[in-house]
């Protein structure tokens, strides 16, 4: 459960909500990101199954440059891609310092 981007989504606020079923996981994911993100959530919309899988996508997934430019290149992640230092994935590492880190262990698993 690996999107695009190297997030795990086995580990993301909403994919948990999502696959337990549990409105106060929800609540809690929506108070959280309108804290750190001014994202204005009710808990009713956070719903997701995960990047890559088929189904329901967090809003700020179905948005996503980042997942967009993956699926138009049909790469199963954006370490696959020879432009690791695009402007999309740059500012996705400069926010989120683990998509770095991810991304560096994705290349080196596919022997890049």
């Amino acid at each position: 459960m690996i999107a695009y981007c190297g997030f795990s989504c086995l580990e993301c606020p909403a994919y948990i909500a999502t696959r337990a079923d549990d409105d106060k996981l929800r609540a809690d994911c929506a108070q959280r990101w309108a804290e750190e993100f001014q994202y204005n959530l009710r808990p009713d919309q956070i719903n997701c199954d995960g990047c890559r899988a088929e189904g329901r996508k967090f809003f700020v997934c179905k948005m996503c440059s980042v997942r967009k430019c993956a699926r138009e290149k049909a790469l199963d992640n954006c370490a696959l891609c020879g432009d690791l230092d695009c402007e999309k994935l740059a500012q996705l590492m400069s926010m989120f310092p683990n998509v770095r880190k991810a991304m560096q262990a994705l290349r080196q698993e596919a022997g890049k």
